[in-house]
């Protein structure tokens, strides 16, 4: 699967936004070993701290499905009801859990200047803490 597909497939995600608070919709697209996609859309809750972004939503809709091998993510986002635009990143724990389930080549297809860009978990997430620091 290309880039733009899965990009595509994130765009069309976000559509399902819950952000009546931010006003700030995303999508992901996050594709498995085996082919198969799982998308996800940020779910706001007027507790702050009870929103789950998209990028984890798609993550743990995979895992409770029993997926657990990842070769990337498409993440779109920006205001409610408006085409994606700007740039739109994984923000520190989204990264942490992709950290959690994918090495460091992981593609992650960011959002930059309304357009998709790939780069790799690596990249985002430089010395990332991983089960293997806990030994």
């Amino acid at each position: 699967m290309n880039i733009e597909t899965l990009w595509e497939k994130a765009a069309e995600a976000r559509k399902s936004s819950y952000s009546p608070y931010s006003g700030y919709a995303v999508g992901a697209a996050l594709l498995c070993g085996n082919g198969k996609i799982f998308t996800g859309t940020n779910i706001e809750n007027a507790a702050f701290s009870a929103t789950n972004c998209a990028e984890r939503t798609a993550f743990f809709k995979a895992v409770s499905e029993g997926e657990i091998e990842f070769e990337a993510i498409a993440i779109a986002g920006g205001k409610a009801d408006e085409e994606p635009s700007g740039d739109c990143t994984p923000c520190g724990v989204c990264r942490q859990v992709m950290a959690e389930f994918c090495k460091d080549s992981f593609s992650v297809i960011i959002q930059k200047n309304g357009q998709p860009k790939g780069l790799m978990l690596g990249e985002l997430l430089p010395m990332a803490f991983r089960s293997e620091n806990m030994e």
